[in-house]
């Protein structure tokens, strides 16, 4: 990935020439040109079905949260010690159980993501070698890395994606 966040290459700059004469200038967001592949979509389909139970049981669990401290709020001061009690006691497990099921679907995110990335880093660096052989790129820039330019450039993430869906 190092070799995609940096310039892939810099021809030399000959006398008074500027470089959009001396080199083809590309920038590509290969976040979004991995996220926008069937394989992605794929992916994270599955991971919306997999998180989809811990998901719900999380926000219903926050909102039984939020109604018991609002009941705690209301009716705190004229609850017996021991109601109050039952009500904290109640309230400290299902917190924990959401910070559990936070901690679960948090997990589960970052695995479906580097397994993503690990098997999709060499198609990436392939459809990035394709690409800047077809279009003689001598500078290829991350796109979000591009502060000001006067130029032109040309945008390859779009082709990058195209590429990734036909290797995968």
């Amino acid at each position: 990935m190092r070799k995609l966040t940096l310039a892939l290459g810099v021809a030399a700059l000959m006398g008074g020439t500027s470089l959009a004469q001396a080199a083809e200038v590309a920038v590509l967001d290969w976040r979004e040109a991995l996220m926008e592949t069937d394989e992605a979509q794929r992916q994270m389909s599955e991971l919306r079905s997999e998180i989809e139970g811990p998901q719900q049981e999380a926000q219903s669990l926050g909102q039984e949260l939020q109604a018991l401290q609002q009941r705690l709020e209301q009716d705190g001061a004229v609850m017996s010690d021991s109601e109050r009690e039952a009500l904290l006691q109640e309230g400290m497990e299902k917190e924990q159980r959401f910070m559990q099921l936070r901690q679960q679907i948090g997990e589960a995110q970052m695995r479906s993501e580097q397994a993503f990335l690990q098997g999709a880093e060499p198609k990436l660096e392939q459809a990035v070698d394709q690409i800047i052989e077809r279009h003689d790129i001598e500078v290829l820039i991350d796109r979000d890395g591009v502060i000001h330019t006067t130029l032109e450039l040309t945008d390859v993430t779009d082709e990058v994606t195209e590429i990734l869906n036909t290797l995968n």
